[in-house]
């Protein structure tokens, strides 16, 4: 006799009446990621249902016995001008915690596979965090590669560099990077030397 199987998630695309669903879980996995002050009063449960309800966003919500348990977030990134292929972007992802390892988000990005397919997208992107070791397995599991790495910046810790970014301060860093260079020069030599 074979084992029970495990319920299968149920992806619905969120439209008017469901994006609640949504806005519920996405203040579940903020409080799960400890927000900053600033972004709790910048990002609002409303300010998510109207970004939902734009026509441009697409979003599923997964369920497990009928209860809520994961979404993803959608958007078309072939919009991007110096982009040559249809694309869709896997903008955000959750689950459930006590939903996870139960083939939520393989489920959920199924939808996203199908609709990307109906809507001829010939690609699909998504940004994972480098951090989060677990997300990056998942989505190399399913075959997606690195294709750029994103660098982020605080934008005040740019101003700070662009400001001492200055001609003198070039000609100075210029002149260190000499120094290490002719330092390690001379240390292999002196190895080399040595035999």
């Amino acid at each position: 006799m074979s084992a029970p199987q495990a319920p299968q998630a149920l992806v619905r695309r969120v439209d008017e009446r469901s994006v609640d669903v949504v806005c519920d879980l996405w203040a579940q996995q903020r409080e799960e990621r400890a927000p900053t002050e600033l972004g709790l009063r910048r990002v609002t449960a409303d300010v998510v249902r109207a970004a939902l309800l734009r026509p441009e966003t697409v979003a599923f919500a997964a369920y497990l016995n009928g209860a809520a348990v994961g979404y993803v977030v959608l958007s078309d990134c072939s919009l991007n001008p110096f982009s040559d292929a249809a694309c869709v972007s896997v903008d955000q992802i959750y689950v459930a915690k006590d939903a996870r390892k139960k083939g939520v988000a393989r489920a959920l990005m199924t939808a996203v596979a199908t609709f990307a397919d109906r809507h001829g997208a010939d690609q699909i992107a998504c940004s994972v965090p480098s951090a989060v070791r677990d997300s990056n397995r998942f989505f190399a599991r399913l075959g997606f590669t690195p294709h750029t790495i994103r660098r982020v910046t605080l934008t005040a810790a740019l101003q700070r560099r662009l400001v001492g970014d200055t001609a003198e301060s070039r000609f100075a860093l210029d002149q260190v990077l000499a120094r290490r260079r002719v330092a390690r020069i001379r240390a292999a030599q002196g190895r080399f030397a040595a035999h």
